[in-house]
């Protein structure tokens, strides 16, 4: 597949096969394709911690409050993206230029996660609503959680839902 095909494949999935385990194999490229991903000064300003079996139903349930999220107890994965220091050079030009490096590096992340993720044939969803203290204590973790990421086999027919997006008119503009 090339990125736009990922592009137009990879959507939030929101049923997963819960008997199904993602091989080793494409964890580990997924993962690795994680490390590549770029960063401000390089710094790689996150951390990412697997959990799988008991850990991600304990997760799936801190990412469920208020009836959100329900599908998530059948992700065979969860991938807690957490905060940590910036690189000395990040930190510097953060601090300068008042923009917060941390969340586009861990945006750019998620970005290589899930679309290596849709290139293995795996879905995700990309979380932001749970318990930040309790993932915390779950995972042991000394810093904020700023994202979880469900990851799996969709259920057998979940179909390619139409992209729904702005026009490239709304979105954009040429200057010369």
């Amino acid at each position: 597949m090339n990125f736009t095909e990922i592009a137009l494949q990879r959507q939030s999935c929101r049923a997963y096969q819960a008997e199904r385990t993602v091989e080793k194999e494409k964890l580990d490229r997924i993962l690795e394709t994680a490390r590549l991903a770029p960063s401000a000064c390089n710094g790689q300003p996150y951390h990412i911690t697997v959990c799988m079996g008991e850990s991600a139903k304990r997760i799936a349930k801190e990412v469920q409050g208020m009836g959100m999220n329900k599908f998530a107890s059948d992700a065979p994965v969860m991938l807690v993206i957490s905060e940590k220091p910036y690189v000395k050079t990040a930190a510097f030009g953060a601090k300068v230029k008042g923009n917060d490096y941390r969340s586009i590096d861990i945006g750019i992340l998620s970005a290589y996660i899930t679309a290596e993720a849709a290139a293995q044939g795996l879905g995700t969803c990309i979380l932001g609503w749970f318990d930040d203290k309790k993932i915390r204590e779950i995972c042991n973790l000394d810093s904020a959680v700023r994202l979880v990421i469900t990851l799996g086999y969709p259920k057998e027919g979940d179909k390619l839902r139409e992209k729904k997006r702005k026009s490239l008119d709304e979105l954009t503009d040429i200057l010369e």
